[in-house]
């Protein structure tokens, strides 16, 4: 058996009934073979950034997982199929985005994964629900540094 590592992901949508999907991605990732969610953030509204279509809805998780960064991949694009994903172009709406955003402390560079997310640090929409359920894995000055871009916490249930 593989030992456990500490990941975090980040999730997206904007196609759709966003939340429902978001809430329905938490459940699956938790459901994945290899996979136990360990903390999950609140849900936040942004506008889409480097992108088009109505505004996103954010999340981030925090799972320990015994499958290998690949394979996790792997696993999230199928849930992405699940939601109806299609990527006719790059950065295009979506009805769902998972991203790994960390992996332990692995760094990881191929032409499927990199690990950090290599753009992670510059959005406000990671940042933010990341750094409720990770506070040690985002700094202040991260946050400030993206500042600028609105990203709201929504209410439970809004």
């Amino acid at each position: 058996m593989r030992p456990e590592v500490s990941a975090c992901l980040a999730l997206g949508a904007n196609l759709g009934d966003a939340r429902a999907t978001l809430l329905w991605a938490m459940a699956a990732i938790d459901a994945l073979p290899g996979c136990r969610v360990m903390q999950r953030s609140s849900l936040y509204r942004s506008a889409p950034l480097d992108s088009s279509g109505p505004d996103y809805i954010n999340a981030a998780v925090t799972l320990c997982t015994t499958l290998i960064a690949p394979e996790l991949l792997n696993q999230l694009q199928g849930l992405e199929r699940q939601a109806g994903r299609e990527r006719p172009y790059r950065n295009a709406p979506r009805t769902l985005d998972l991203d790994i955003l960390l992996y332990g402390h692995a760094q990881v560079y191929s032409p499927r994964l990199t690990i950090p997310h290599p753009r992670m640090l510059q959005r406000a929409f990671v940042l933010a629900p990341l750094a409720e359920i990770a506070p040690l894995r985002v700094s202040a000055a991260q946050l400030e540094a993206v500042g600028s871009q609105v990203c709201e916490r929504l209410a439970p249930g809004a």
